[in-house]
């Protein structure tokens, strides 16, 4: 992985959507753009070191989620851990994936790849499932598919296009290894090119993750 120095702008505020974003510092011209989003309960600081392994060319907007739910963090959507597994605000989750939808609506053209940790995973596959026009692909990091989503995936001859990039932690406890299996066997049934990449992790970013991540956004985004 390269390691490079980086900087953010100060928070921006896109108008159509009035999400809340930072961009990474690039000298030139972008060939590509990435979007990252936060988990529940962070903002979108927490995947700025990410852009020091990030390829050079590539633009890099880091997205705050609409709901507050503490001093410095937010989600994008609300939930509740049971043991009958996750119950989350279906209402809001859809709210968040039309508000992603337009923030890319406004962003000038170019490949683009939406990814993100956790409930911005979430909300990763709901753009890139139900709207997979807008995006190249899009990254599962310690996430899970809502079944909630099922009524808007797209059909199978717009998917075809799409790549996917699963990955998560077989020692996760906040959203068991089921979850990345099922994602994986959704994307197979609706015939979605995708890696499935389990680690020896909990619910986390590691480095071996990271660099297989750099080499699938590389080639779904053709920038090696």
């Amino acid at each position: 992985m390269t390691n490079q120095d980086i900087t953010f702008s100060d928070l921006e505020v896109e108008s159509q959507s009035g999400l809340l974003f930072r961009k990474r510092s690039l000298t030139g011209k972008p060939r590509a753009r990435l979007l990252l989003l936060h988990g529940v309960g962070g903002n979108e600081s927490n995947l700025a070191a990410l852009g020091r392994y990030l390829p050079s060319s590539l633009e890099v907007l880091l997205l705050r989620a609409p709901q507050q739910v503490g001093p410095q963090g937010y989600a994008w959507f609300q939930v509740h851990f049971t043991s009958d597994g996750p119950r989350i605000d279906p209402q809001q989750a859809d709210s968040s994936r039309r508000l992603l939808l337009s923030f890319l609506d406004a962003q000038p053209a170019l490949p683009t790849v939406i990814a993100g940790f956790s409930q911005g995973g979430i909300l990763s596959a709901s753009v890139g499932l139900s709207a997979p026009q807008k995006v190249e692909g899009f990254g599962l990091l310690s996430g899970r598919i809502l079944p909630e989503l099922e009524k808007d995936i797209a059909p199978a001859h717009a998917l075809a296009s799409l790549s996917a990039f699963i990955a998560h932690g077989r020692h996760d406890d906040k959203l068991p290894q089921y979850w990345a299996d099922q994602a994986n066997a959704l994307l197979e049934r609706l015939a979605v090119p995708h890696q499935t990449h389990i680690y020896d992790m909990g619910h986390e970013i590691i480095a071996e993750e990271v660099t297989d991540f750099v080499q699938w956004l590389n080639q779904t985004l053709d920038l090696d």
